[in-house]
This record gives C-alpha cells, sequence and structure tokens, in this order.
C-alpha cells in the first residue's frame, strides 16, 4: 500500500492552509523518484515565505538538504545545500569576520529560497539582490538531471532560476561570497520624520549609507502622513566599540528569545490596538536623532527575537503585502497608498519602507527596480480583500509591481513578470492562482 505523505502544510502567514503531500529527502536519487512520480512539484525552504509560493499538490521540503559542502576562509566562499538557513551560515561565519553580503529581514530562510526569491535587505541601493554574490548553484530539472548553473554555464537556467520562484527545478546546492567584517555591531543612526516629506528627504540624503530602512506609522493622515523612524547603519569597525565589545568583536552573547506560546483572539488585534502600538513605537524615541551601536541580531533581525510571533494574528492568518513604485512617482504613489490604509482602518503593526537601487538587468525575474517599497502585514479578516484590491489599482496606476515571496491574493497583472520559468513539472499553488486570473 502507498504511504500517505498528505498533511496540513501553511507558510508564515498562516494563510492559507492546504493539505498536500510533503516530502523531504536528503538523497538525489530519491529526490528524482520524488519529481518523476508527480506530475507537479514544487519545493519548499522552511516556510517562512508569506503567501502561497512554496504551497504545491506535492511538495519537495529541502530540510534534510541540510549540510555545509565547504568555506573557503581566505576568500569568504560558502557552499552549501540548498536547506541550510541564514542563521547557520551566520554560525558559522560570523566568529571567522564575515557576514551575508545581502539578507531580509529573518535569518530563518533557507538558501535555495533566497536564490529562488532572489531576496533584498536595507542595502538594495548600495549592494543590490542576493543573486549578485551567487557564483553557481546545482539545479534538478523535470527530467531529474542534475546541473550545475553560472554564470558560464547554463546561463539560461542560471537567470530564470533567480527570482523564478521554484519554477524552473528542485534548487540542490549553492556555492555564493560574503563580505569581510571587522565586528558583529552596527553602527547606527535613528532619525525620527514628522511626514513623508521629510523621510523621502532623509532616505535621498542617506544614499550613501550601505544600510537604510524606515519603520512608518501606517495609520495617520493629514500633515502626519508618513510620520516613521530612518534607521541607517554601517558595519562598525573594532576601535570604534566599547572596551567590553571591542575584546571578543565577533562574538555576541546569547539572549533569551521568549516565545508565542498560543494563537491570540480574534479581538486582541483591531485598528485600536494597532494604533495605540504605532503611537508608543513612535514615542519611545524621545529624541530627534539617537547614534548608538547595536549588535547585527538586533538591526537586521528584530522580530526573529520572538519565536512564534505570526501567532499574535491568530489561527485566521495575516498577509504580508510588498509593492515597489517608480523612483520618480515614489512619494505621491506612497501617500495615496498610505490614506488607503488609514482610511480602511485596517492597520498594520509592520510597515516599513526602502529604497530599491537599479537591478541586475541579467536578473529578470527578481522583484525590485529602483523605486520605493513599502512592506505591510494585515490580519486576515473579512474586509483585507477589498483593501488589497484598492492597494493593487494604486500600484498598477503608478506603474510598480507585488513581490511574489509575499503575495497570496493580488491580482496577476502586477505579479506577471516572471520570464522563461515555463515548465509542466514545477507549478505552484501561487502560479496556479495567478494563471486562472488572468
Amino acid at each position: 500500500m502507498k504511504p500517505n505523505f498528505t498533511q496540513k502544510v501553511t507558510n508564515w502567514g498562516n494563510f492559507p492552509i492546504v493539505e498536500k503531500e510533503m516530502r523531504s529527502e536528503d538523497s538525489f536519487k530519491k529526490i528524482k523518484e520524488f519529481v518523476l512520480s508527480h506530475n507537479e512539484v514544487i519545493a519548499r525552504g522552511n516556510g517562512r515565505c508569506y503567501g502561497d509560493a512554496s504551497l504545491g499538490e506535492n511538495i519537495f521540503s529541502s530540510k534534510k538538504l541540510n549540510k555545509f559542502i565547504s568555506f573557503d576562509r581566505i576568500n569568504g566562499i560558502i557552499e552549501c545545500e540548498s536547506g541550510v538557513l541564514l542563521s547557520e551560515v551566520l554560525e558559522i561565519s560570523v566568529p571567522q569576520g564575515y557576514f551575508l553580503y545581502v539578507t531580509p529581514g529573518t535569518k530563518f530562510i533557507s538558501i535555495g529560497g533566497a536564490i529562488a526569491s532572489d531576496v533584498h535587505g536595507k542595502n538594495h541601493h548600495s549592494e543590490g539582490c542576493f543573486s549578485e554574490y551567487v557564483t553557481e548553484f546545482k539545479l534538478m530539472t523535470e527530467n531529474g538531471d542534475v546541473i550545475t548553473c553560472s554564470r558560464e554555464h547554463n546561463t539560461d537556467k542560471f537567470w530564470s532560476t533567480i527570482g523564478g520562484m521554484g519554477l524552473t527545478g528542485i534548487i540542490l546546492s549553492a556555492k555564493f561570497k560574503l563580505k569581510n567584517i571587522e565586528t558583529a555591531y552596527i553602527r547606527q543612526e535613528s532619525i525620527k520624520a514628522d511626514n513623508l516629506d521629510e523621510i523621502f528627504r532623509l532616505f535621498e540624503e542617506s544614499e550613501s549609507w550601505t544600510y537604510t530602512v524606515a519603520w512608518i506609522d501606517c495609520l495617520q493622515k493629514g500633515q502626519n502622513i508618513g510620520r516613521s523612524i530612518l534607521m541607517r547603519g554601517e558595519h562598525a569597525f573594532r576601535h570604534e566599540l566599547a572596551e567590553n565589545e571591542a575584546k571578543s568583536p565577533l562574538v555576541l552573547k546569547k539572549k533569551f528569545s521568549p516565545t508565542v506560546p498560543f494563537y491570540f483572539p480574534n479581538f486582541v488585534l483591531n485598528a485600536l490596538t494597532v494604533k495605540l502600538f504605532n503611537f508608543l513605537y513612535y514615542k519611545k524615541q524621545s529624541k530627534k536623532e539617537i547614534k548608538n551601536f547595536v549588535d547585527y541580531e538586533t538591526f537586521f533581525y528584530p522580530l526573529d527575537f520572538v519565536n512564534d510571533w505570526n501567532k499574535i494574528y491568530g489561527k485566521s492568518g495575516f498577509i504580508q503585502y510588498q509593492m515597489v513604485i517608480p523612483k520618480e512617482t515614489g512619494k505621491e504613489g506612497m501617500k495615496r497608498i498610505l490614506e488607503t490604509i488609514a482610511n480602511s482602518g485596517n492597520g498594520s503593526f509592520l510597515a516599513v519602507l526602502k529604497l530599491f537601487g537599479e537591478n541586475n538587468p541579467d536578473a529578470y525575474n527578481s522583484f525590485p527596480f529602483e523605486g520605493y517599497t513599502l512592506a505591510l502585514d494585515f490580519k486576515v479578516n473579512s474586509k483585507l480583500k477589498q483593501l488589497v484590491d484598492q492597494l493593487d489599482h494604486i500600484v498598477q496606476e503608478f506603474g510598480g509591481r507585488i513581490y511574489l515571496t509575499k503575495d497570496s491574493m493580488s491580482r496577476s497583472s502586477l505579479t506577471d513578470y516572471l520570464k522563461n520559468v515555463n515548465s509542466s513539472k514545477f507549478v505552484s499553488l501561487q502560479h496556479k492562482r495567478i494563471l486562472n486570473n488572468k
């Protein structure tokens, strides 16, 4: 009798939840058997994307592909299997004086997911996407062959897989470059902005900084719309640190990480509590500008401090809506978006604004282009689809697009920018949804 591998599967937003087959193998032979024995397959890393991009009829989980292959400590090049997490890379690389060139807002994503989503961070304007530092990867194609893809070999598969959302095959392993650091700390400046005009001016003045990001109070209206806090940073040098930190500059003390033990009841998150949180978050910084040093985990991964924080949104789950709007119309577009959110009452705890620079034209499936990107978390409720439709109209009007890694309900015209990923084998629920909505 054939074993039943069907189970309930969802990603970080707990929406949607599907009941599908999911298998995890560490043998290339067994992975090939899985691929060839199913009409539709999609790869899934650690399930930290927000939408339905890594969900499908038959899911291959890369969690057992979790081994390091090599670490060139002279040149800062790591090779590992695709299920290795960024957190695991940091554990071995930071003590050796290396850091990821590009990292998103969580360290708990897989290397395969980082390539398939071509993740970006707080430094896209200065250092681009994750793919800029990937030298090669091994890909299992729909006939079960394993090919090595790079800028010199199987170039078409290399570029179509980057940002290709798993639709070109299963990434088995990858080799990528790291950057040199002297310490595990960031020299940070936090600056309060009273409105959208001021935060856009601060972004433009901060383009020489490696890392920039802003938290926005998305429920403000009128003169206060866009009220925010800009955080900009650089990797700290050893001589800049206080005496205690300078003794072991690449080693961080272990911190206690609390865990959200259960799903919050639906009534906990509402317009009032979100408004109160945004008010307190803005007011907690009493000065206009603060300069300090923080460890890299505090700067890059503040949400990772709380385990299972997604449960705060309750069992109904949440979505993250992320768009990019061209730089020349960014301010006007973001104003319209923030006005629409404020009027809807569907506020977001997390509203993050970043500036994108020019993207590598070879990475044609990557989400970023030169402009401003805003990411917002929304609790799933009966009115959310209406808000998403309104936001989609605005994004389309201003020539923007939606990030496929976050999407679970946007219109196909904003998400249909994938090229050269046509495959009858590697199919996700997201891709089906987009195709059906055309």
